[in-house]
């Protein structure tokens, strides 16, 4: 059982509105230290990432750079982790959204539930056309 943090600084709440994307990582998710893998918090970080990235494209995109990449505290299993992206920039061709993760923990003990922020990231899409070259991204 992993501990939860009693720093009281590190509890916020969950942004307004929606998440783009929401799940709780399983066993298979994590290092060999028991945390959830690196690896499957940017895999997901970058699914957020593209869904509004997709949406203001109006199709095809691609992943073209990770600006920026912070993991501000662990994720266990059974955390319920949302993931909120909101698109910072667009140029002729590219998409710039940041992504925050936040766990919520205690949801599954039925105790006391609390919200971490733990991950922040930027990303950077490009629209593709159909032979998968950039193109200018529609206006709004």
């Amino acid at each position: 059982m992993h501990t939860i943090p009693n720093d009281a600084s590190l509890h916020v709440a969950l942004p307004e509105g929606q998440p783009v994307l929401r799940t709780v990582p399983m066993p298979a998710d994590t290092n060999y230290a028991g945390d959830i893998f690196g690896g499957w918090i940017m895999s997901q970080v970058d699914m957020a990432g593209s869904i509004p990235a997709m949406r203001r494209a109006r199709g095809r995109i691609a992943t073209v750079a990770v600006n920026s990449f912070v993991f501000k505290q662990p994720v266990f299993v059974g955390d319920l982790v949302s993931f909120y992206a909101e698109i910072i920039k667009v140029g002729r061709t590219s998409i710039t959204v940041d992504v925050t993760v936040y766990a919520q923990r205690g949801v599954r003990e039925g105790g006391e539930e609390i919200c971490i922020k733990v991950t922040e990231a930027v990303l950077t899409y490009v629209a593709l056309d159909n032979n998968r070259r950039p193109r200018v991204v529609p206006e709004e």
